[in-house]
């Protein structure tokens, strides 16, 4: 049935390109040499983050501090399917292509709007993705785009014609895996990761021949009895119960289902051969001592050799979490001149307060120290561990559950200098009794503590993630912040408050503006070296994507999305 619905799929996805015809669109060509030397093409945008490097930052200088008020919306496309909206846009040669929910492809004209295809592809009804239909973009390569699926495949489009030319599975949808992320191309291949780590998987990467969709290696987040970092799953101390009824339950088989998701795409330093991967939660997300140890390679940004998929290094931010602190945040890598270290740097935010630098080259650790309230550790060893401090049965703990950042990309300026991340500020959470959570395959389980999450007193009992229509978040449960942090201090260098939380990621351009989006509908531009206000403008949902920037014809344009509708903003001519 499942294949016969594929095969439906595809004669679909054949006749809608035909019908809404390619007149005027270019076939692109986008060899591996282009995504390596992505940097002197401004103009386009080849990938999730717009470059190896994941900087998030453009060479196009045309929108600049003085002109950024004359702004105005050039065109916008809006989606037929609710929910937010969290796709990168991709742009090739005055093509743009993004994934809307939950599996389609759209080819759009980039300096006009006017739709060229649409590719639709229907995931499996039964699939148990969680945390809703997102897919957060795509991959090109030669003529090819590729998008992961809500169940569990990854597929290949020809870019001119929008027709289906391979389409692999990745994982058994069946057991709560799901792809996600924006796809990673390195050389010939097409790297992605499973999510599905609250829902209890053994998070792995996978590399597949661009061509064919042959599956070339994996790398277990989890490792198994045999494979370095095992030793980290301890086995459950005599103490322990085995029976899931005792509050001093200890999985013996944590491993199996430890979780370890990787939902966001990862970086590529072209020199060293090595892709950096964050990876998410370990599984029961809130219960750490049903599963003793550090609980590797969860938590952690994973170095892996982008031929063979063999690790390199690692390094785990939390150990043995037990605060759902993912890890999948992007690797932002620089090269600057740091005493003690290769000059090949990788910059880190993470959802557990720290922001960190590392030696890309090594893993080794830098530098970290809080960028928002911390208080479930009292700081970091000289190696980068945390030295926990647990809070007491009652008390707020810092950050709270959805982290001082998440999955929001941030942005790095090599002329100013500065790393700039949207961050969530006073903001914590209760944490109760851990609960035991016994394992069961393909099914929705408990996180291992109590819920709903209390808010801290006073605070309105809204969703973490997303709310409704009206605003009724209050400065008692946190504000939202941009903030510019110099890495070689680790110190705030300016910070620009929201009242809401924010989720939208940051771009800077070569002008040094600086773009981002929040919770409330505003779209804005700062100046990226003080943090001054330039312009926004209220697009009225919820903005929970990164912002890019591209040109046609010499033009500069800068596209957001805004709920169900993707806006493109220049100049007033």
């Amino acid at each position: 049935m499942a294949a016969r619905t594929r095969f439906a799929l595809l004669v679909a996805s054949i006749a809608s390109a035909a019908t809404l015809g390619l007149h005027g669109q270019s076939s692109p060509d986008v060899p591996y040499q282009r995504l390596v030397n992505a940097a002197r093409e401004p103009q386009n945008w080849f990938s999730y983050s717009g470059s190896y490097m994941s900087q998030r930052h453009s060479g196009l200088d045309q929108i600049n501090p003085s002109n950024a008020k004359n702004l105005e919306q050039k065109w916008m496309y809006q989606s037929g399917v609710s929910g937010t909206w969290q796709a990168t846009p991709l742009v090739v040669d005055g093509v743009m292509y993004v994934s809307q929910r939950p599996n389609d492809v759209v080819a759009l004209d980039a300096k006009t709007g006017r739709v060229f295809w649409i590719h639709r592809y229907v995931p499996a009804a039964d699939h148990k993705a969680c945390c809703g239909s997102n897919n957060r973009g795509l991959a090109i390569l030669g003529d090819m785009l590729f998008m992961g699926t809500l169940d569990g495949r990854l597929v290949a489009i020809h870019a001119k014609s929008g027709r289906r030319l391979w389409d692999v599975p990745v994982a058994d949808y069946q057991f709560s895996y799901s792809v996600t992320l924006a796809p990673l191309v390195v050389k010939d291949k097409v790297i992605v990761g499973v999510g599905g780590g609250d829902l209890g998987i053994r998070g792995y990467l996978a590399a597949y021949e661009a061509q064919t969709g042959k599956e070339v290696w994996r790398f277990y987040t989890i490792p198994g009895p045999g494979e370095a970092g095992h030793e980290t799953w301890k086995p459950c101390p005599p103490e322990s119960s085995s029976s899931v009824t005792d509050p001093n339950y200890c999985d013996p088989e944590a491993w199996k289902h430890g979780g370890a998701p990787i939902w966001l795409t990862g970086s590529y330093d072209p020199d060293l051969n090595l892709a950096y991967f964050g990876t998410g939660n370990t599984w029961p997300d809130y219960n750490n001592t049903q599963r003793p140890g550090d609980n590797l390679y969860a938590e952690s940004v994973v170095a892996l050799d982008a031929d063979t998929g063999k690790l390199r290094w690692h390094f785990q931010f939390t150990p043995n979490g037990r605060y759902d602190y993912d890890s999948v945040q992007i690797p932002v890598l620089a090269d600057m001149n740091w005493s003690g270290t290769s000059g090949k740097l990788m910059f880190w935010a993470n959802r557990n307060g720290f922001f960190y630098v590392l030696d890309r080259s090594s893993g080794k650790f830098v530098r970290g120290q809080p960028f928002v309230k911390v208080n479930w550790a009292s700081g970091l060893d000289p190696t980068g561990r945390p030295i926990p401090t647990p809070q007491p049965l009652g008390a707020i703990t810092y950050p709270g559950i959805q982290g001082g950042t998440n999955w929001y990309s941030p942005s790095f300026s090599p002329r100013t200098g500065l790393f700039y991340v949207s961050a969530w500020e006073d903001y914590g959470t209760y944490f109760g009794v851990r609960v035991p959570v016994p394992y069961r395959p393909g099914r929705s389980t408990s996180l291992g503590a109590n819920t709903p999450y209390a808010p801290v007193p006073g605070a309105p009992t809204v969703p973490a993630i997303q709310r409704g229509p009206v605003n009724n978040w209050t400065e008692a449960a946190g504000n939202g912040a941009i903030k510019a942090i110099d890495p070689r201090t680790g110190k705030e260098r300016w910070k620009y408050d929201t009242t809401d939380v924010a989720d939208g990621g940051i771009l800077t351009t070569a002008s040094d503006v600086l773009f981002s989006g929040n919770r409330e509908g505003y779209f804005q531009a700062l100046d990226a070296r003080t943090g001054t206000f330039l312009w926004k403008t209220n697009l009225g949902a919820q903005i929970v994507n990164g912002p890019i920037t591209y040109a046609v014809d010499g033009k500069q344009y800068v596209a957001t999305i805004s709920g169900q509708s993707l806006v493109v903003f220049g100049l007033r001519e």
